[in-house]
């Protein structure tokens, strides 16, 4: 990754998890709240490298690689 995602990501992720549980109705916020989301959320957020960009690696594929971690 050549730039990664900033504090305000983080910020989004969290609200738009929110969102997410109200709109299911639920007043807290699940994991898999966070996981429907980050895709949306850090996509534009991060710019991969040279290397990766070569090896054909995309933004969402490391996005999807950290959610099932």
């Amino acid at each position: 990754i050549n730039w990664g995602a900033g504090p305000r990501a983080s910020q989004f992720l969290i609200l738009a998890a929110k969102v997410r549980c109200l709109l299911l109705g639920r007043f807290t916020p699940e994991i898999s709240d966070i996981q429907s989301v980050a895709l949306p959320v850090l996509r534009h957020r991060l710019i991969t490298n040279f290397s990766a960009e070569a090896e054909g690696i995309k933004p969402e594929a490391i996005i999807n690689e950290l959610v099932k971690a």
